[in-house]
């Protein structure tokens, strides 16, 4: 049996092939990340603590896909697929708040939840389904031709669901069906060349590019194939050396000297792809669309509830000081930083800012930051945001459908899981195996510094 840690790979692997043939640049950025990591690896590699965000092996095969669907029936669908890869739907974004161009989406992302798969391979997808109830962004003239368009359209081929289910159920599959169910699942988030009726994802445009983009063709695709690169400053300008049309800068936490924290991210502007269009007279014309990027991303240390209050304190200092002094984001945050966040990882354990697993070493306890598994909803909509064109504009009516992560997941027909509860039981059963060997009453130690060059020890 093709175990789905095994299959998961393959997949990630297939489609990484398939964007590459898509969207060149891609394969671009992806050398450039190499090239990156393994400068990265060769001046740090052998310093203590250099691995404790994940290995080589981990960081070089890891990918996040990001995918969009129109309704709930797809998107149960869509989990039906991702659990044949033993992926499964973590947290709740809601982006139809966004500013400054709401995004009329509402999203989960399947990936790994044990840690040990995680380690195998750390595949998730990033997936948003179109908030076709949310009268903000669809009318009751636009709603029901837009769901019927939706309703008539078939993502995911019925053999495909049925190797997902047996992969689910059998925990995997024997190699040729193996090969069948990659092979399959690829070929549904690849881009689709069917001509797009014309006057319509024009409608659909004049909402949202996001909207046209799910509800205005017949298919679904990969939106974005993102790899993960341990100095994304350093990526930022070597691609923006290579002549790539970056975003106008780093979305998430900044560069500093403290511990790095959640999700950096960055990517290069949507690029033209030629498309065909089919218009109102049935004649059919070539034509081009800016929809997918090249988005790359830099994993930090999971924050607790407490980790991630200081988080939001600081973006809205940031804010502040960002209108007030007519700075960047980054460099807002940057300032800011140090009076939310402790120069250390080992105060950001003993504060019960961040997540850690212990382990022992020489007769002691010592801290592992927990790697960031999830997502930034102010990120993911300012990635979405810096690749719309200018003249988006936000609707003028606020999100007013009740979507949200219980309803959600009673529509997929899965529990939406929540990533506190997965990072919190990682730690606490890594404490309770620490104890087991040392004895309940030996202190726990933290062990890790800002910039992997030292061990620092701190009881907790």
């Amino acid at each position: 049996m093709i175990e789905p840690h095994a299959l998961r790979a393959r997949f990630a692997e297939r489609l990484s092939a398939h964007y590459g043939v898509e969207v060149p640049a891609y394969t671009t950025l992806v050398d450039v990340v190499d090239e990156v990591n393994r400068d990265w690896w060769s001046e740090r590699g052998a310093s203590p603590g250099a691995e404790a965000l994940g290995g080589a092996g981990r960081v070089g095969a890891e990918r996040h896909g990001a995918i969009r669907v129109g309704t709930p029936a797809e998107l149960a669908q869509a989990a039906r697929i991702f659990a044949g890869f033993g992926m499964f739907p973590v947290g709740f974004y809601d982006l139809r708040d966004a500013r400054p161009v709401p995004v009329p989406v509402v999203s989960t992302a399947f990936r790994p939840i044990d840690p040990a798969e995680l380690e195998r391979n750390p595949f998730r997808v990033f997936t948003s389904m179109l908030a076709t109830r949310d009268p903000a962004f669809f009318d009751s003239g636009l709603r029901p031709r837009l769901e019927a368009f939706l309703a008539r359209r078939q993502l995911f081929p019925p053999r495909l669901l049925e190797l997902a289910d047996r992969a689910a159920d059998e925990r995997g599959l024997p190699e040729e069906r193996a090969e069948e169910f990659v092979t399959l699942a690829a070929k549904a988030f690849a881009l689709g060349s069917e001509p797009i009726d014309g006057p319509w994802y024009r409608e659909l445009e004049s909402i949202s590019a996001v909207a046209a983009d799910i509800g205005g063709i017949g298919s679904t695709h990969i939106n974005h194939l993102t790899p993960r690169v341990l100095d994304i400053d350093e990526l930022y300008r070597r691609l923006a050396a290579r002549g790539l049309k970056m975003i106008d800068e780093i979305q998430g936490p900044p560069r500093w000297d403290g511990p790095d924290v959640l999700l950096r991210q960055t990517s290069f502007r949507a690029l033209d792809e030629p498309r065909t269009f089919r218009e109102a007279d049935g004649t059919v014309r070539p034509g081009s669309l800016r929809v997918r990027f090249g988005e790359v991303e830099a994993r930090g240390i999971a924050l607790t509830e407490a980790g991630r209050d200081r988080y939001d304190q600081a973006l809205a200092a940031a804010d502040r000081l960002r209108a007030a002094e007519s700075l960047t984001g980054q460099e807002a945050a940057a300032r800011v930083w140090p009076e939310f966040f402790p120069a250390t990882e080992a105060e950001l354990a003993e504060l019960g800012l961040g997540f850690f697993t212990y382990r022992v070493e020489n007769g002691a306890a010592r801290a592992v930051p927990i790697v960031y598994e999830d997502f930034l909803p102010r990120s993911a909509a300012g990635i979405f945001q810096s690749n719309l064109d200018e003249e988006a504009s936000a609707p003028s009516l606020p999100p007013e459908a009740d979507y949200n992560q219980d309803w959600l997941s009673g529509a997929i027909g899965r529990d939406i899981l929540d990533p506190y509860e997965l990072y919190r039981a990682q730690e606490r059963a890594s404490r309770e195996a620490v104890a087991a060997e040392l004895g309940p009453a030996h202190p726990f130690t933290t062990g890790a510094s800002t910039t992997g060059a030292d061990q620092i020890g701190a009881a907790i």
